[in-house]
This record gives structure tokens, sequence and C-alpha cells, in this order.
């Protein structure tokens, strides 16, 4: 799963815009838009989802899940949990 931050921050962490993103992924950019506009999880077909999250990596991206220990090393950002265990985000 990949919320619509990730997905705004990971563009961001390779520096490419939506277009682009939508080029590499071979998707629409209305859809890359409908994605990052999105609350919370982003939500689509399997297979949008599946040619996002491959484009992401092969543009350098790790996707780190709620919990997990990032082993790739390399820069990165991860939004810290509040104190009362949440993930930051409302």
């Amino acid at each position: 799963m990949i919320t619509a931050a990730q997905l705004r921050a990971a563009r961001a962490l390779v520096g490419i815009d939506q277009r682009t993103l939508a080029e590499l992924a071979g998707l629409s950019l209305p859809t890359i838009q409908r994605m990052e506009a999105s609350e919370g999880v982003i939500r689509g077909t399997v297979d949008s989802l599946t040619k996002l999250i491959a484009a992401l990596q092969e543009a350098g991206v790790e996707l780190i899940g709620d919990g997990t220990i990032s082993q790739g090393g390399g820069r990165g950002v991860r939004l810290r949990g509040t104190a009362s265990g949440g993930s930051g985000q409302s």
C-alpha cells in the first residue's frame, strides 16, 4: 500500500513531475493527479498500482511501510509517528 503523501514525497525525492511519472508508469496524467489528490491510501486497479510502484522503484525510490526497517541505505525521508503511536497523518 502507498499513501498519497508517500507518492508526492517519492516523486519530489527523485525530482520528477507528475507528467514524467505518468510516462514512466504508463499511466495517464489524470490518473497520477487523482492518486496524489486522494486521502490516505491510494486506490486504483491492481495493474495501475503495480505500474506506479514499479516506476518509482525503477527511479530509485524505496517505499517503507509503517514499522518496516529500511535496509537499502541511501538518503530518504520517513514520517515519524506521534507520541501516541500514530503515523502523524489525520
